[in-house]
């Protein structure tokens, strides 16, 4: 019982951290950057690089569903670091809370 909810707990973490890179994104994209605590400096609001978070986003959205497996679970954590933000922070923590679900 306590596998399949902390697992449901990392899905939802992660499908909430890829909608908020792709809303953050888009919002970079049209020129109305929301800035955050904890954005990294590499991957700043610009045209060029809002495009990579709104891609990882979309991605993480994707594979928000396997997020106990633990291939996948790596590729989110790695994600989440990428990403940067408040939304690759919580990324990251679903994707090591669907580790954690793993190997329980």
């Amino acid at each position: 019982m306590a596998q399949y909810s902390i697992g449901t707990f990392a899905y939802y973490l992660t499908l909430i951290g890829g909608v908020l890179l792709v809303v953050f994104s888009l919002l970079g994209l049209i020129g109305h950057a929301v800035t955050m605590p904890f954005q990294v400096p590499l991957l700043g609001m610009t045209f060029g690089f809002a495009l990579l978070p709104l891609i990882l986003g979309i991605i993480a959205i994707v594979l928000a569903k396997r997020v106990t497996d633990l291939a996948w679970a790596i590729v989110l954590i790695i994600i989440g670091f990428i990403a940067g933000g408040i939304g690759g922070i919580i990324v990251l923590l679903g994707g090591i809370l669907g580790l954690i679900a793993r190997f329980l």
